[in-house]
């Protein structure tokens, strides 16, 4: 018989254990939903790898809050005036975790061993060539000075170098290996220390006292970081009802939460929870090669028959920036353009759906009910409100994994997705704009967009880049190939006694510049 373990009982010593702690030492306490697969940057990774390890590593650039690039272990670089050379000055004073001095030299070796395929990088080919960028040479002229050489000009290789699915081609020490090659730990430059894994339970961080911070206040995962308890430790708690009840309890600090759970939570007087846009897309996608779906008038017709804010503010506990933009609303690329969406008319729908010949043929829409997104309550507003403007909607559901391989292969009319995050505009529409005959995963396969949105990989002007944005908005808008209604939302629950924790466009975990009383 399967024993079955209570909540009670797996609060208990979580909290006696955070006690005793914290009687020693400044402990900080994360739930994680899931233990994280390794300990290498960008290697065997997922997203709450991701999270853990930019605390312990950086790059020579990260993400700004905004989602723009900024220095990090560089104090500033040079492009060529052609754009196929970048120069990169390494900031004074930064040391690994073991005390060694970061030198250009380290620069280097670090990227040969993410780009052997020994390793088994997952960004290998987004700098090898297969893609858009093709690194063919870094070097060190001097202990201080990084130079790399792109075969061609591309916008977004200081972009792909900030990705935290790349763990920010994170600069570690040759150390992090043994004399055989074989991976240990990362001995990297973070305010954090990798300390201790015990895999299935938590992870285990350690202040550095000897980080070299940058200047200023912190801004996403550049800025000055400071390191302000002496441990964070995130625990691997995959049960969604004990994560609720940790912060309550206080075996937990800080934890991610859904909006049903938070909506719980903030009644709670120990209990503050933080909310900010994040840049996951939540949606609607139409199949404009479907026979019905393909008339653009009936598309028109279905985002009007459409109140987008109350489909944003129903599914998220009131919680959402009601959005119809591809662009998140906290990127530094969202503009009064992109605020401009759809309107919910009863008149022109029933205007569009004559024009468009409708004859209440059925329009399906696919779904699932998994937890962590809002699809299958999306799509039961959606259908309602269809159907109160006299089109024959119906909801279908489906497992995770059947409705993402009917979303590959392009086999739908329509279904409530939801894009993962892109801070970069071209990354964030090349997710939707495509040719449908080479990637039937893509949404819209206008010529016209198609080219605007390629056009994005190589403009680094920010001026020119937002003329893009703006054209590919209104374009989106008039031709409805997908229906966004908000930006995805990242939902912080923690205690009282913490101070400093800020919800963020990553939606990442930033537990350097955050104290615990």
């Amino acid at each position: 018989m399967k024993k079955i373990i209570s909540l009670a009982a797996l609060l208990v010593p979580l909290a006696v254990a955070a006690s005793a702690q914290s009687a020693e030492k400044s402990v900080i306490h994360f739930a994680l939903n899931q233990d994280i697969r390794s300990s290498q940057p960008g290697v065997n990774r997922d997203g709450n790898t991701d999270d853990i390890l930019m605390h312990v590593v950086e790059g020579l650039v990260g993400y700004r809050e905004d989602g723009t690039v900024g220095p990090m272990l560089a104090s500033g670089w040079k492009m060529s005036d052609d754009g196929k050379t970048y120069t990169f000055t390494l900031r004074e004073g930064v040391k690994f975790h073991n005390g060694d001095p970061v030198t250009a030299q380290d620069v280097v070796w670090s990227w040969k061993h993410w780009n052997d395929p020994k390793t088994q990088w997952r960004c290998l080919r987004e700098f090898d060539g297969s893609g858009l960028i093709h690194v063919t040479s870094v070097s060190a002229p001097d202990d201080k000075t990084v130079v790399m050489q792109l075969e061609k000009p591309v916008a977004l290789f200081l972009d792909s170098l900030a990705r935290t699915d790349c763990g920010a081609a994170a600069v570690i020490s040759p150390k992090s290996v043994d004399a055989q090659g074989k991976w240990l730990k990362p001995i990297g430059t973070g305010p954090f220390i990798f300390n201790d894994w015990k895999h299935g339970e938590y992870v285990s961080l350690q202040r550095f006292a000897d980080y070299s911070a940058l200047p200023g206040k912190p801004d996403g995962f550049v800025g000055g970081k400071k390191a302000l308890v002496d441990e964070v430790r995130f625990m691997a708690v995959p049960d969604a009802a004990t994560v609720k009840a940790g912060p309550q309890s206080g075996a937990i600090d800080v934890a991610q939460v859904s909006p049903v759970d938070a909506s719980d939570l903030k009644h709670n007087p120990q209990i503050s929870i933080e909310v900010a846009p994040n840049a996951q897309r939540h949606g609607l996608l139409i199949q404009t090669n479907d026979p019905l779906l393909k008339n653009v008038k009936l598309r028109q017709a279905i985002a009007s028959a459409l109140d987008t804010q109350q489909i944003a503010l129903g599914t998220s506990q009131n919680m959402a920036t009601p959005s119809n933009s591809n662009i998140s609303t906290a990127s530094a690329f969202y503009t009064d353009v992109e605020k401009k969406g759809y309107q919910y008319d009863p008149a022109r729908t029933a205007r569009l759906l004559k024009e468009a010949g409708y004859k209440g043929e059925t329009i399906e829409i696919i779904a699932n009910k998994r937890s962590t997104v809002p699809s299958f309550d999306m799509a039961i507003i959606i259908q309602a409100m269809l159907q109160a403007a006299g089109m024959n909607a119906k909801v279908s559901t489906m497992e995770w994994a059947t409705q993402l391989e009917r979303y590959q292969s392009g086999r739908y009319q329509t279904m409530t997705f939801t894009y993962s995050a892109r801070f970069n505009p071209a990354l964030a529409f090349e997710q939707i704009v495509g040719d449908k005959s080479k990637q039937s995963r893509k949404v819209w396969d206008d010529p016209q967009a198609i080219k605007a949105a390629e056009s994005l990989n190589y403009l680094t002007d920010k001026t020119q880049v937002q003329s893009v944005v703006d054209a590919l908005h209104k374009q989106m808008i008039e031709q409805v190939p997908l229906i966004f209604f908000y930006p995805g939302l990242d939902i912080v629950a923690h205690r009282k006694t913490i101070s400093g924790y800020k919800a963020w466009l990553a939606a990442a975990a930033r537990l350097w510049n955050v104290s615990k009383s």
